[in-house]
């Protein structure tokens, strides 16, 4: 694997889907008050204990939670909030024609849905959706791309696979493992760390 530059990854803030336990994926659900405190929490942690990322490329996925993160955390840090660059390939996984239905929703519909899925989470292909292994081909492709030290706002599910392919992470934990939304992940020489 090719050297990767030191980034500071950040989730977007809660949602009102994330208390609800619905699949976000691409919808473009807004941030909640929580979800807005969340990242003001996230900023001063990047200004007071990674300085030095005021002189990083900052990038967020194109949805709304991820930009108003992203734009929260740049005002805490007094930068610019609107100067940064978005990436599509920074959307989080699409849940296809499952999006916005809870799993309650989905074994009510689809009884044994859930063990299904969780049974092999990382191929698990939802109708009209994509799978984590087809999520972690895309972020991995963009991940080759990143050129220089970074601050990322984007979704749980693009953290979890940049930290299983980083860290050599078994995959179907990964998929499964928490990505606080009130915590980042800071990536640097070669090692990984919540911060």
């Amino acid at each position: 694997m090719a050297t990767v530059p030191t980034f500071v990854f950040v989730r977007h803030g809660q949602t009102d889907w994330n208390v609800e336990g619905r699949l976000q994926g691409q919808r473009d659900v807004p941030l909640n008050d929580i979800g807005r405190a969340q990242a003001h929490r996230n900023g001063e942690v990047i200004r007071d204990r990674i300085p030095e990322a005021a002189g990083f490329h900052f990038v967020a996925s194109p949805l709304s939670r991820a930009r108003e993160t992203m734009e929260i955390v740049r005002a805490v840090m007094q930068l610019d909030p609107k100067a940064y660059d978005v990436d599509s390939r920074l959307l989080e996984i699409t849940f296809g024609e499952l999006e916005g239905l809870t799993y309650k929703d989905m074994e009510s519909l689809e009884p044994g849905w859930s063990s299904m899925r969780h049974a092999n989470k990382w191929d698990y292909l939802p109708p009209g959706g994509e799978s984590y292994h087809m999520l972690s081909d895309r972020v991995v492709a963009w991940l080759a791309t990143l050129q220089r030290p970074s601050v990322i706002v984007a979704h749980g599910g693009v953290g979890r696979v940049l930290r299983a392919h980083l860290l050599g992470l078994d995959k179907e934990e990964s998929v499964s493992a928490d990505f606080p939304q009130d915590r980042v992940f800071m990536w640097q020489d070669g090692k990984g760390e919540w911060v």
